[in-house]
């Protein structure tokens, strides 16, 4: 298939890029590189041994994103493009709403006049808001996000669900996942935030390697076994896999389908800080701050429905997340742009 990937160049874009090549797939990156960097696609193409079709625009430009599917024949659409950090969307709600709704919808505007119908869609746990019972299954009720970046998710899930219920030639795969990290084995691409990090573990990285001071561990209050949040932290190769899986079900079936991506294991801040220093042989220097607005105590997955509809289970451990992590961090201690 000739796969469509907006935010392409992005963290979790970039190794879904790489399996869908090494499974036979052909495909297409379109980004505005706001959260990422062309370097990204060279790497992809380094690992894969071949160019990857790659298109700088914005997909809320309706021109540009027709362009693009005038050019070629595209069998489905993974939506990654979007902005995605928890406390940023806190202070810059209007900012989120406005990027993430207007991408999504100029890209099924731009889907439905081209005859393109099948969409994989990169939605979070985060949909689930703060629900009194763990792990979290598709069919729970969303208790109400924590957080604008969550609401965006929430919105386009429903906008989804409505477009393959009006339109019954749709075929579209809601992804929930939960804490991608790691990097692919190679060392070659890997999380590359701009500035000071806003998820965990590439901050623990920095930190590793003496680019921050310490680690900041936003509280350490939560009713949890040792008081930090828990969540469900899954290796990025193997969400990457999710997608390709997800893609081949998308081709088959009609409808809309919710499905999270994750281990079904939680661990604490703790858990995975003093994981990485025992994997790396490295210092995290850290202290405890206050928590974050729209953070929640706990969350994991549970993904029976993944196997059953996609065949897909998590197969990479903690410890490989941290010791992919720090590779990358290593070969790259200034990240792309070094």
């Amino acid at each position: 298939m000739k796969i469509l990937l907006t935010g392409g160049a992005g963290y979790i874009a970039s190794h879904t890029c790489v399996e869908l090549a090494q499974a036979g797939h052909e495909p297409v990156i379109v980004d505005n590189y706001v959260n990422s960097c062309p370097e990204a696609i060279r790497r992809v193409e380094q690992i894969i041994g071949r160019p990857v079709p790659h298109y700088e625009a914005d997909v809320s430009d309706r021109a540009a994103m027709d362009r693009i599917f005038e050019e070629n024949a595209f069998d489905c659409v993974i939506h990654f493009a979007g902005l995605k950090a928890v406390g940023e969307s806190v202070a810059q709600p209007l900012r989120y709403y406005r990027n993430n709704l207007d991408t999504t919808l100029t890209l099924c505007e731009t889907m439905q006049a081209h005859g393109v119908k099948r969409l994989v869609f990169s939605s979070s746990a985060t949909v689930y808001g703060n629900l009194p019972t763990v792990p979290y299954r598709e069919d729970m009720t969303s208790a109400g996000c924590t957080n604008p970046y969550g609401w965006t998710k929430f919105m386009i899930e429903k906008i989804l669900e409505g477009q393959s219920t009006a339109d019954h030639e749709w075929s579209v795969v809601l992804l929930r996942y939960f804490n991608p990290i790691g990097a692919h084995e190679s060392g070659l691409i890997g999380e590359d935030p701009a500035g000071i990090p806003n998820n965990l573990m590439p901050y623990v990285a920095k930190v590793a390697v003496g680019e921050l001071e310490k680690l900041s561990i936003f509280g350490n209050d939560y009713p949890t076994p040792d008081g930090t949040g828990v969540r469900d932290y899954i290796h990025v190769v193997d969400l990457a896999r999710g997608h390709v899986l997800a893609c081949d079900y998308a081709a088959s079936h009609e409808g809309c389908e919710i499905i999270n991506l994750g281990t079904g294991h939680g661990y604490s801040v703790l858990d995975l800080v003093q994981t990485f220093i025992r994997v790396n042989h490295v210092d995290v220097p850290y202290v405890i701050a206050p928590r974050r607005p729209g953070d929640i105590a706990e969350n994991w997955a549970d993904p029976t429905k993944a196997r059953a509809l996609l065949g897909w289970q998590a197969e990479k451990t903690l410890e490989d997340m941290c010791r992919d992590t720090f590779r990358f961090q290593q070969k790259n201690p200034k990240g792309y742009r070094g």
